[in-house]
């Protein structure tokens, strides 16, 4: 799994090696929850007006229970997008799921197919990290799934 360090070191370079390519700055609103407000402007963020840094709650440590907390959310919000056929939303969240594999150090991050709205992919993370799969024994190709 990423440390800290890692992700701060990539955020910094400004460079998106053709691994982290995906990674973009809706992605970054996810991983500021495990950095403290000061290293916020790294990714491009700031305090809204009238917040201040005491109000922000304390970050949460980067661990790989926290990062499968956050990714199963995120998962179950990207099955929701892509079974209801909300085809931005999917791609999106697609892409966020494979930032967390990008975090996790897990080759799923460079999985490139991308038939109904990202299925496999859900699919397989769901399988590979005990949670919940919506579309069962299907391979998530299933043209049912394109239906209008």
């Amino acid at each position: 799994m990423k440390t800290k360090e890692q992700i701060l070191a990539m955020v910094e370079s400004g460079e998106r090696k053709s691994e982290i390519s995906f990674i973009e700055a809706r992605d970054f609103k996810r991983l500021i929850d495990f950095f403290p407000v000061s290293d916020w402007s790294k990714f491009g963020f700031t305090l809204k007006e009238g917040v201040e840094a005491k109000d922000v709650p304390e970050p949460k440590e980067l661990t790989k229970e926290n990062v499968l907390k956050q990714l199963e959310n995120d998962l179950n919000f990207a099955f929701e997008k892509a079974l209801n056929k909300r085809g931005i939303s999917s791609s999106l969240m697609f892409e966020v799921i494979k930032m967390w594999m990008w975090v996790l150090d897990d080759p799923l991050m460079n999985f490139d197919s991308y038939p109904m709205y990202g299925l496999p992919l859900y699919k397989a993370v769901a399988l590979k990290y005990g949670f919940e799969n919506p579309i069962g024994d299907d391979e998530g190709s299933e043209e049912k799934y394109n239906e209008h």
